[in-house]
């Protein structure tokens, strides 16, 4: 299933209105379940947008192991409340589950799990997406298969050298069919990154280990959409990362200040003033 692929005005326009609402519907769930990290999942909702609707990614939410569907490994789960309101939109799952997350009985917890309709792996502990994309990318081509292997990792997920091990294997094997986002919100759970480990250049890291980087403004549409599309078709016998600069709690101003924005939580009236002030 390709949801939108033409790269016209009428798209961008159209990728931008859903970035919006998805940014209010995750402030919602918020709402709902407060252990949910907002703060990390309001950062990357242009891309979630801009894969899933924008015709990046081949999917079947009738069919979940489609064969020619392209993989998408979430790596920073407890950042992917956001992903939830798509799922639903798209077909997944009924959108009444949305009023459910961390409900008794209910499969949307604060913390996705692979029982949830969209999702390919376990998305707790972090370091682990990019070992798996890895195996998958491998395998994929050994079976001279075209689908693409997407992974979405923080930039404090970085810090673990379970990371650093997958993207020296992924450049050293030519993973071609590998794309890497980086939603680089630039702060990790107890303060910003620059204080804690200072991880620029990052893009000069990257292509020490054989990468090829792009990197874009994480919350403007054209910028981010554009470069997904460009690298889903290129083929430099390397693997691909997308190094997208964010703001960790887009949208809402008291947390985009916030060196420990990661752990807060918004009260339901703040709630309520954020979602009106969202434009």
């Amino acid at each position: 299933m390709i949801y939108c692929m033409e790269k016209t005005d009428s798209t961008i326009r159209f990728l931008r209105e859903k970035a919006l609402w998805v940014r209010k519907e995750t402030l919602k769930i918020h709402g709902i379940a407060q252990e949910t990290r907002v703060a990390s999942s309001l950062s990357p909702v242009e891309i979630f947008v801009a894969l899933f609707y924008g015709g990046i990614i081949k999917y079947d939410p009738k069919n979940l192991k489609w064969e020619g569907r392209d993989r998408f490994i979430v790596s920073k789960g407890h950042g992917s409340i956001s992903f939830y309101p798509i799922l639903a939109d798209l077909g997944y799952f009924d959108k009444e589950n949305l009023l459910k997350v961390s409900k008794e009985g209910s499969f949307l917890g604060g913390i996705p799990d692979p029982i949830i309709p969209g999702y390919e792996t376990v998305n707790g502990s972090l370091g682990h997406g990019l070992g798996v994309a890895c195996g998958m990318a491998l395998a994929l081509k050994r079976k001279n298969r075209m689908e693409k292997i997407f992974v979405l990792m923080g930039d404090g997920e970085l810090y673990e050298g379970s990371v650093w091990e997958a993207i020296m294997l992924a450049g050293e094997h030519g993973l071609d069919n590998l794309v890497l986002i980086i939603d680089h919100n630039k702060a990790c759970m107890l303060d910003f990154c620059k204080n804690i480990i200072n991880l620029d250049p990052l893009g000069e890291k990257f292509k020490v280990f054989k990468w090829s980087v792009s990197a874009v403004d994480g919350h403007d549409m054209e910028q981010t959409y554009k470069a997904l599309l460009r690298f889903k078709s290129e083929e430099k016998g390397m693997p691909k990362v997308l190094i997208a600069s964010t703001v960790k709690g887009k949208g809402v101003p008291s947390l985009e200040v916030d060196p420990l924005s990661h752990i807060k939580n918004i009260s339901p009236g703040a709630i309520d003033a954020a979602i009106e002030g969202l434009q």
